[in-house]
């Protein structure tokens, strides 16, 4: 699929992408009112304002503040205005990575030839990575914005990382059906390269390699103790204090600690959940080389990342699943979780891709193209 035609349905999914955050920032305000508590119940309503908050314009919907004069209250009406920045830095730099990520799968992955599927569930992971790498630029603008802005900057870095919440989420699922419809439509009459036959033997071995430098998040510096060495290591004081909050949001797929701290049974079932989301993994490195129209460095580095984010997504969903507290703190609670782990997943990702082309190109996979076709 040419960029002439893959423009149209980025277009359409970055506008509708972003219009979707900003109603969803819009909404916030209404769990202000008195009457959204006999709705939903008082848990539920801070869930959702959290949820909302990354994506609000209205600066008295932020986390409290520390005193009276906070940034984030409008006591200063500068402080207000750096908010209003961040959030028009936010929604600019939100639109210009969905459109970035979408022509680039839609090029490479076009929604033809049995990839359709493949392209929407590649889409869909794109939206969470858009938003938290909107979220990532837009950060100091925010964190200035806010009282004691210029100290422990890595820390608040990190939470603000970490705060783009569900929302995102839910909105790519939208957003990526509309898209992959308008693409479907833009790309009759084009003829698509068809798929490669990619031998059996460097697909595998490609696929676990990457997949063994996902593992190296998700087992090894996710476990308690590695994980606690990386956030506590580094310590100071000063405006780059405390490194640690940060490296454990671009490093840590999740969090597991052996089974002493857990009945067995409980401890495996949880362990099932990481299994599933290294198996997704693999299977989706599996089939990238051949659902791609051509193995490139982007092409594989952005569908690794979205592979891991999917694997995310179906390990989250399984521990939402097996969660009993529900009861205890309501549904809204059990589906906060989705999401998260992104900045990580970006960062094994792109390695991960990189790893395995590099496989692909060593086992003898060149990636030939038909002598009839010249890609655009």
């Amino acid at each position: 699929m040419t960029y002439r035609r893959a423009v149209i349905p980025a277009l359409v999914g970055g506008l509708l992408f972003t219009l979707l955050l900003w109603w969803a920032g819009a909404s916030a305000e209404a769990l202000q009112l008195r009457g959204s508590t006999s709705v939903f119940d008082v848990d539920s309503v801070n869930e959702l304002r959290r949820w909302l908050m990354p994506w609000s314009y209205d600066s008295s919907v932020t986390l409290p503040s520390d005193g009276p004069a906070d940034a984030g209250t409008g006591g200063d009406t500068r402080y207000t205005d750096l908010y209003s920045t961040a959030m028009q830095i936010r929604f600019v730099a939100v639109f210009a990575f969905v459109l970035a990520g979408t022509l680039l799968l839609l090029r490479r992955i076009p929604p033809t030839r049995g990839r359709t599927p493949a392209t929407l569930l590649a889409l869909w992971a794109w939206a969470p990575v858009s938003a938290t790498l909107a979220v990532t630029v837009s950060a100091p603008w925010l964190i200035a914005s806010r009282p004691h802005g210029s100290y422990r900057v890595l820390p608040q870095l990190a939470g603000v990382i970490a705060s783009s919440g569900p929302v995102p989420a839910f909105a790519g699922l939208l957003t990526t059906l509309l898209t992959v419809l308008v693409a479907r439509v833009c790309a009759k009459g084009a003829e698509p390269l068809p798929r490669r036959d990619v031998p059996a033997r460097p697909a595998r071995l490609a696929a676990s390699v990457g997949t063994a430098v996902v593992a190296l998040s998700l087992v090894v510096l996710s476990y308690q103790s590695a994980a606690a060495w990386i956030q506590t290591s580094f310590s100071g004081a000063g405006l780059l204090s405390e490194p640690g909050d940060l490296l454990r949001q671009w490093l840590l797929l999740g969090a597991w600690a052996g089974p002493s701290t857990a009945p067995l049974g409980h401890w495996l079932l949880y362990r099932a959940a990481d299994g599933l989301l290294l198996a997704v993994v693999w299977w989706s490195l599996r089939l990238l080389p051949g659902l791609l129209t051509r193995t490139t460095v982007p092409a594989m580095a952005v569908g690794t990342v979205c592979a891991t984010v999917l694997g995310l997504f179906a390990s989250q969903i399984l521990h939402m699943a097996i969660d009993d507290t529900a009861a205890v703190w309501g549904p809204v609670h059990v589906l906060s979780a989705l999401g998260t782990g992104v900045p990580a997943a970006l960062t094994f990702g792109v390695t991960a891709g990189l790893a395995a082309l590099a496989t692909l190109r060593l086992a003898g996979d060149r990636d030939p193209l038909p002598s009839s076709v010249v890609p655009v």
